[in-house]
């Protein structure tokens, strides 16, 4: 069954699983859209991306990430709301030019689901 012949309301078999791991990820940490992928060893960071994009909203969005670090563009603010709140490590740059938004601290904030889903240790 493709999207567009799915009820109303209804979501994606794939995305309601990628949707339970953004919901697993620990306030404070990240996954990356590969992450999650491979966390699922299923479809890939596009695919992963493209289910946010839709259905995340309902979901702790901001701790599904880029690679890089870089927040989300467009959600920058909302999302830098949230990781501040939550005490996710950023990287502030020093001496940073009015209105710079700080990158995700990857190497510190980066989830690998240890012991939070059945089968995995």
């Amino acid at each position: 069954m493709s999207e567009e012949s799915l009820p109303a309301g209804a979501v994606p078999e794939y995305a309601e699983r990628v949707l339970e791991v953004a919901e697993l990820i620990p306030p404070g940490r990240v996954m990356t859209y590969g992450d999650v992928a491979e966390w699922l060893e299923d479809g890939g960071p596009r695919q992963v991306g493209r289910v946010m994009a839709l259905y995340g909203g309902a979901v702790p969005w901001w701790r599904v990430v880029r690679a890089d670090g870089v927040l989300l563009p467009g959600s920058e603010l909302r999302a830098l709301g949230h990781y501040r709140e939550e005490g996710t490590p950023l990287r502030e740059a020093g001496r940073a030019a009015e209105g710079h938004v700080p990158r995700l601290d990857m190497a510190r904030a980066r989830w690998d689901g240890t012991g939070h889903l059945s089968g995995r240790a």
